[in-house]
């Protein structure tokens, strides 16, 4: 089932094959992935949080959605695919930049992703997948950043990343 499997690449986005999803994060290979940013009128990002029950990071704050392309999956369709299936959203997602990360989990787990960050803009309102979300919210950046360096056990490792190291070049699509 292409939906278990993930693309393993190389630091250029090279498909070097493919591999079962939870053996890829015990082994901590390096994937294919997205994340996706809504933002709306008032550049506000919309946050979710992740479902109970999820194989790691569950019940923790994160960008809008992300996950990985099935096999042969064009990144943007993927997104689009995602944001749907969680989030109820069907929203134009554009690619803004990719960054690789690599970052311990919980549960024994590695995420290595070179991740490719994908950027649109809705005011709708999320219809929760409630297996995949918890919760949403919409927030500013600045208020995101303010409640990571007071809880910073409360959002993902991934996002963490994403809005620190790489916050000017999600700026330059506000």
């Amino acid at each position: 089932m292409h939906q278990n499997l993930v693309v393993l690449v190389n630091e250029l986005d090279q498909d070097l094959g493919l591999m079962e999803k939870l053996e890829v994060h015990q082994k901590g290979l390096l994937h294919r992935a997205f994340s996706v940013l809504i933002f709306n009128s008032n550049n506000e990002l919309l946050l979710q949080r992740r479902g109970f029950g999820k194989y790691h990071s569950e019940g923790l704050w994160s960008n809008t959605c992300c996950s990985h392309p099935n096999p042969g999956e064009s990144i943007q369709d993927a997104g689009r695919r995602r944001l749907i299936e969680e989030m109820g959203m069907d929203v134009e997602l554009k690619e803004a930049f990719q960054f690789i990360y690599k970052a311990r989990l919980d549960k024994h787990l590695t995420e290595f992703e070179l991740d490719h960050v994908l950027i649109g803009y809705s005011d709708n309102t999320p219809h929760l997948n409630l297996e995949e979300v918890s919760a949403f919210a919409w927030k500013s950046i600045e208020a995101i950043k303010k409640d990571m360096d007071v809880n910073p056990t409360h959002y993902t490792k991934w996002f963490k990343i994403l809005l620190t190291d790489h916050f000017d070049q999600i700026k330059t699509h506000l």
